[in-house]
């Protein structure tokens, strides 16, 4: 029989917009569902939606592609319902989706604590909210749950899964659980903390090289686009600050639902101060077998994000043919040396609107060239098998160590 990894996410498809945590876990389900039985737990509706989806039935294992999935309401996950799901649901290792989840994370692991099931091994990936920018956002809650989790022993014993080496610092910074060193030619952090990054589709479509005909004719506004949630995370009211500086013409189209609709009447304030040369609108969401061919349509990808612990929408981004201008809370590195585009301290707006209206001044030779070099650096994720060895290592290694710390 195949190990059960037992799976806790807040979305899961047929939902999408949650973006990488519901892309992560549905592409480790294609890559190593022929390995593994994923059980997965998730809430039975998509970000902002207050109905169900259509057609499920609640509370019952569904056969969803290679892993069965258990839909729930969000008033369904408290601590007896979620123990009685874990103890019911035969299991090789527990797998957790956010570290600061209050309806999927935290109910495991104080049934965990309390001793209610069994004592299968506990991976969790905090899925980039230790980012020291990301921490920012609700810092007084966050930074009074982590001390109360530290005090009692919350997350004692677990499997940290850290998306990069960059990612594995930010949980040895505020969990303090050892310093990096090389085991078998991965990274992993004293024993605890193994480095797995994301996985991405076997099947990732790439868009054509766009021809960029705009920017042949002078005086054709940049198009620039952010693509993603818009929420605080995300990070769209840097971006509308940074094309307020732009002294050239830019045409900004952003993307993405609205999580956050109060964050959302800040931008739109934003967008109405822009000044007359930068035009900004916002398009909706996108569909996920339309993302390469929208991302296509632009030249630039602006995403500051506060934190990613993957970002496949900088990916799909790359894979798309486009420059990425990014801000440097992700595991993406050394972007201008590849030619790709670049990663800036999200503390320098300026440097931003310098390489907004840099890329604004490229000829059609400049943008094929970044293409074929996004190209090149998407291909080498596509093509490796390292990171799929790094995931399912991940797994068995917590198997092999079972509960020990």
């Amino acid at each position: 029989m195949k190990p059960v990894v037992l799976t806790f996410v807040r979305h899961y498809l047929p939902g999408n917009r949650a973006g990488g945590p519901t892309r992560s876990i549905a592409n480790l389900v294609e890559r190593l569902g022929d390995e593994f039985e994923f059980r997965i737990v998730a809430l039975d509706r998509d970000i902002g939606d207050t109905e169900a989806y259509p057609d499920i039935r609640p509370a019952t294992w569904i056969r969803l592609g290679k892993a069965w999935v258990r839909y729930s309401a969000p008033n369904w996950f408290r601590l007896r319902e979620v123990a009685d799901v874990v103890r019911a649901t035969p299991h090789s290792v527990l797998y957790l989706n956010g570290f600061f989840d209050p309806a999927l994370t935290q109910p495991v692991l104080i049934n965990r604590r309390l001793h209610r099931f069994g004592g299968a091994p506990v991976v969790l990936a905090p899925r980039g909210e230790f980012a020291g920018a990301a921490l920012k956002i609700k810092r007084v809650k966050k930074r009074v749950y982590m001390r109360v989790a530290r005090w009692t022993g919350l997350y004692s014993g677990l499997v940290w899964q850290a998306s990069s080496e960059h990612e594995a610092q930010d949980i040895v910074r505020e969990f303090d659980v050892g310093l990096p060193h090389k085991v078998a030619g991965q990274v992993s952090v004293a024993g605890n903390i193994v480095v797995a990054p994301d996985v991405v589709s076997s099947g990732a479509a790439r868009a054509p090289v766009c021809q960029r005909d705009g920017r042949i004719r002078p005086g054709t506004p940049l198009r620039v686009c952010f693509l993603s949630r818009i929420s605080p995370m995300k990070n769209l009211d840097f971006a509308l600050r940074v094309l307020s500086e732009v002294r050239v013409p830019v045409d900004f189209f952003i993307y993405g639902p609205i999580e956050d609709h109060a964050y959302w009447d800040r931008c739109q304030q934003l967008i109405r101060a822009l000044p007359a040369h930068v035009r900004a609108s916002h398009r909706g969401a996108v569909e996920p077998h339309d993302v390469a061919a929208t991302l296509g349509e632009h030249d630039l990808f602006l995403f500051p994000t506060r934190g990613e612990n993957f970002g496949h929408v900088i990916f799909e981004a790359l894979n798309a043919g486009l420059p990425v201008l990014i801000g440097d809370q992700t595991p993406w590195r050394d972007l201008a040396t590849k030619g790709v585009g670049w990663e800036l301290p999200l503390a320098d707006q300026s440097a931003f609107a310098r390489r907004v209206e840099e890329v604004a001044g490229w000829s059609h030779t400049d943008f094929e060239r970044a293409a074929l070099n996004a190209f090149a650096v998407s291909s080498q994720i596509l093509n490796g098998d390292a990171t799929v060895e790094a995931n399912r290592a991940l797994f068995i290694g917590a198997m092999n160590r079972g509960g020990r710390v």
